[in-house]
């Protein structure tokens, strides 16, 4: 076998298409895009979205619900994740640099401490919001809850 040999296998390669639209011997004028409209004429474009005329999905489709520009986004850290940094770390005082060093938070995001779990020790949290519970929790077990 020889590099001028190869063909390919029975079947594989197709002709091609004819090439519409160059001349009349290429089989009529209209170069299989039919008559008048839209679509027969050069420089058609579609709009993205359009569905031949039929009231497009994202119209058709109701707007719901509301976003408020001016909602703060925080981020929860529960009381039990606080206490298992506080057992195998040996933290007595959390603050936003803290939560940051342990991969919890990124630098400018806001903390809120929420109260799922269990506190055992006496903890000093600095946080941007603190839940009722979560408070509760804190202070009983005599330690100290502090709005930044």
């Amino acid at each position: 076998m020889d590099l001028h040999s190869l063909k390919p296998a029975s079947g594989s390669i197709k002709k091609s298409k004819r090439r519409v639209g160059r001349g009349q011997g290429s089989g009529g004028s209209t170069s299989g895009r039919g008559h008048k409209g839209a679509q027969s004429r050069a420089g058609y474009s579609r709009k993205s979205g359009f569905e031949g005329g039929q009231m497009p999905i994202q119209r058709r489709v109701p707007k719901f619900g509301f976003k408020n520009r001016n909602r703060v986004e925080y981020n929860p850290i529960n009381l039990d994740t606080i206490q298992a940094l506080a057992d195998n770390f040996k933290i007595k005082s959390f603050d936003p640099e803290v939560f940051i060093q342990h991969g919890l938070v990124s630098k400018n995001d806001r903390i809120k401490i929420l109260g799922n779990g269990e506190l055992t020790s006496s903890v000093e949290i600095k946080a941007h919001g603190f839940s009722k519970t979560a408070k509760a929790a804190i202070e009983q077990k005599g330690g100290k809850a502090e709005n930044i």
